[in-house]
């Protein structure tokens, strides 16, 4: 029994959460939504200057956003299995 709901779910979180902040990035409500949410970003200013970023520098960013939320949708996928693998014994 293999269920992926939750990492489609997440994974569409994360490109949902890339394209607000792409295309509204100059408001400020959906700048800090994007950079609370998106774990990369906050290491973003460990290895580049944030103030002036490249558009293949912020591509990075929002690949990796959306890798992130599917890994975390992945994680909670397999644990929802293999909790009901346990229940089932």
């Amino acid at each position: 029994m293999r269920t992926t709901t939750f990492t489609w779910l997440f994974t569409f979180l994360g490109a949902a959460l890339c394209l607000v902040h792409y295309l509204f990035h100059d408001h400020d409500a959906f700048y800090m939504i994007f950079y609370a949410l998106s774990i990369p970003a906050w290491f973003a200013s460990t290895f580049t200057n944030i103030y002036e970023i490249s558009m293949f520098k912020m591509l990075v960013i929002y690949v990796l956003t959306i890798a992130t939320w599917a890994i975390v949708g992945y994680v909670i996928d397999r644990y929802s299995v293999s909790h009901k693998q346990k229940k089932n014994y």
